[in-house]
């Protein structure tokens, strides 16, 4: 297929910055964004995603699981055999952590809005369907659990599975999409048949320090960890913090501290080497500055490229705290919350995206991702690949995340170029 080498070069790095910030703007007040899963600001933002790919003359619905799917028909005089072919796709998330930054999840479906604008406007010849999703609920802050959309379009969750998810409010997965007018009930109607697909390409922060450390503009994934999340929860005997003696505590915090401490010894120890465990909540009751803690609630996060090992390290974590706990005169409960294996990508697509970055002069580095991504998720249904654009400190979740534009348009001209080289493929 011929593709002229002027079209990557139209991919605008102002057109993105603006686009980052029109999004940034739809945030709950306080610092950095706040847009959390199945709220009324993630529907907003999808409903702006809707708008501009409407505009672009490309066909969008949202299904039941909120997921905004925008279509781009083929060209040429194929018909309905071009119209039916596997498609090729490209998207990512539009919700955030609470405090979180501007480009996690939002740079990758701008950069595919950036695309499809070129598809339009240049005449991108095609032989497939080409889709641009934004995803829903990609992060696990709000019900314990990540991924939800893809995870819905890839059969791994199911309707029956939303009244098991809540938040710290109570609220059920299925309720917060009731009350943002979903249907939680159909959500089985959203997935995705592997007959309908081709490929699938993520563009995303790096989330680490690895590129912009190494001066390399590209980051190629073959590898996305997995993760196993647990919430702990220790029940001891709340008391006057004068009236008792430290020999006949129970106090729940000081056996939460210990089993935090573990968390770091196991993850650091010889045989972890690349595990990374992470306590990101703790919640203390009844929070009293005189009342001895009678129960600490705290989660865990222990992420890994091992699946086995994963899983070993969550079994060790538990039985450490059950020690602990025992020790402290404290009863312990702990329940898994969330659990995804690591996933190793296509190297097919590794190298469509190696080339096409060689094509447009871009260097590259294959590399793991630490974090969990939709792409993970729908790889189960169709094969996916992953580009990363550096972080400034390697840093995100945070208000201080940081990717200049001219960085996320280096990602969007190699998202381009291998989505035509996907499109051309046999």
């Amino acid at each position: 297929m011929h593709y002229p080498p002027a079209v990557a070069s139209r991919v605008e790095a102002a057109r993105i910055s603006r686009w980052i910030d029109r999004f940034a703007a739809m945030t709950e007040p306080g610092h950095g964004v706040t847009r959390l899963a199945y709220s009324p600001l993630e529907r907003e933002a999808h409903a702006l995603f809707a708008a501009e790919m409407t505009a672009l003359g490309l066909t969008v619905k949202t299904d039941a699981a909120g997921n905004t799917i925008a279509e781009l028909a083929p060209t040429g005089d194929e018909g309905d055999a071009a119209e039916h072919a596997p498609a090729i796709g490209t998207g990512s998330h539009l919700d955030s952590v609470p405090e979180g930054g501007r480009f996690d999840g939002i740079a990758g479906v701008v950069a595919g809005m950036e695309v499809a604008r070129i598809a339009v406007e240049e005449d991108v010849q095609r032989r497939r369907p080409w889709r641009f999703v934004a995803f829903a609920s990609e992060e696990g802050a709000r019900f314990g659990q990540a991924c939800n959309g893809s995870r819905m379009i890839a059969g791994l969750t199911r309707s029956a599975d939303l009244h098991a998810l809540h938040d710290a409010n109570g609220v059920t997965m299925a309720q917060a999409m009731m009350q943002v007018g979903l249907a939680p009930e159909s959500v089985d109607s959203a997935r995705w048949r592997a007959d309908d697909w081709f490929a699938f390409v993520e563009m995303h922060i790096e989330q680490g320090g690895v590129l912009e450390s190494k001066g390399t503009p590209v980051g190629i994934v073959d590898t996305i960890s997995g993760s196993t999340r647990l919430q702990a929860t220790l029940l001891g005997q709340a008391s006057h913090t004068g009236g008792t003696p430290m020999r006949l505590r129970k106090d729940a915090l000081v056996a939460a501290s210990e089993c935090v401490l573990a968390c770091q010894a196991i993850a650091t120890d010889p045989e972890h080497h690349g595990t990374r465990v992470t306590v990101g909540r703790l919640e203390v009751f009844p929070g009293s500055i005189t009342t001895i803690p009678g129960k600490v609630v705290f989660t865990v996060d222990v992420r890994d490229v091992d699946s086995d090992r994963q899983r070993r390290t969550s079994e060790a974590l538990a039985s450490a705290f059950e020690r602990i706990s025992a020790a402290r005169g404290t009863t312990l409960a702990v329940e898994v919350i969330g659990d995804t294996s690591p996933v190793v990508l296509p190297s097919w697509i590794v190298d469509e995206i190696a080339a096409g970055a060689a094509d447009v002069g871009l260097a590259y580095r294959v590399l793991p991702s630490g974090a969990s991504h939709d792409s993970q998720q729908i790889n189960r249904v169709v094969p996916a690949g992953m580009i990363f654009v550096p972080s400034r400190d390697g840093l995100s979740h945070v208000p201080e995340e940081f990717t200049r534009a001219e960085e996320l348009a280096d990602g969007a001209t190699v998202l381009l170029r291998t989505m035509v080289r996907l499109d051309a493929a046999a």
